[in-house]
């Protein structure tokens, strides 16, 4: 058995032992934890600002003609529909579809679904054909699900049926 006075002296250190540790451990989980909130909250400084982007869609919707590839109506391959149309996407916001026979106007925006971030997944084509034709279907405010100078790639989910939409523009 260890003397009374070697007894207090081994357990004062033991007791700094199991504090510095729980202040280790603890000081430890707070850094931790500090560094995953200020790397999560980062912003990617390799995003473009929303209006960028939102002005680069448009510049690359006014150029040019464009036709439809692809229009799948809640599972329904609709593309036929439009099949020999061209559209044009006018500066002041006009739609305009001819195929030589007929000629449909309409309107067409691109909106920012939430202002509050800068998120580019908010970014949405709006379509509104005043029709009750096949041009009607077109009418919805579209996701985009990716888009370049010569194709640009939109989806739809329908809040009434829950069914998806896809619709491909091409340029011609």
């Amino acid at each position: 058995m260890l003397p009374k006075k070697n007894f207090r002296k081994h357990e004062l250190t033991l007791k700094t032992i199991i504090m510095n540790s729980k202040n280790f451990k603890t000081i430890f989980f707070l850094v931790l934890a500090g560094l995953f909130t200020f790397t999560s909250c980062s912003s990617n400084d390799d995003d473009p600002p929303i209006d960028q982007i939102q002005n680069q869609v448009k510049t690359n919707l006014q150029s040019g003609t464009w036709g439809i590839t692809r229009f799948i109506d809640s599972g329904d391959d609709e593309t036929n529909h439009f099949t020999g149309y061209n559209f044009t996407f006018g500066s002041n916001g006009t739609l305009t579809a001819a195929n030589g026979s007929n000629t449909y106007n309409g309107t067409w925006s691109i909106t920012d679904s939430n202002s509050n971030d800068d998120s580019q997944d908010d970014l949405e084509l709006v379509i509104n054909f005043n029709l009750t034709n096949d041009f009607e279907d077109l009418n919805d405010d579209w996701d985009f699900v990716s888009q370049s100078s010569v194709k640009i790639e939109l989806i739809d989910i329908s809040g009434g049926n829950g069914g998806t939409d896809n619709l491909t523009f091409e340029k011609n």
